[in-house]
């Protein structure tokens, strides 16, 4: 039987995951873009495109933040002594 906890664990594995592969994609995207000329960076950090890649990744960095609350907020309280 499949209990809540487990269901939050396997959330918290998916996500994890996924917050992991977007991470590496945009250290790939920005070493990439250090791999260019200057005329060529200088034109491409002024398209809505990477301006949108900029925003992802603030909001990456947000998410990241909000699965760990997520986290801690769906574990299990510690049972007291006394119970």
């Amino acid at each position: 039987m499949t209990t809540d906890r487990d269901q939050s664990e396997l959330a918290h594995s998916i996500i994890e995951s996924l917050l992991d592969h977007t991470r590496i994609v945009s250290d790939l995207i920005a070493l990439m873009a250090q791999a260019l000329d200057q005329d060529t960076t200088k034109a491409l950090t002024q398209t809505p495109q990477w301006n949108a890649y900029l925003e992802s990744r603030r909001k990456l960095e947000q998410t990241r933040d909000d699965v760990e609350k997520f986290v801690e907020d769906t574990k299990p309280s510690a049972p007291n002594a006394s119970d």
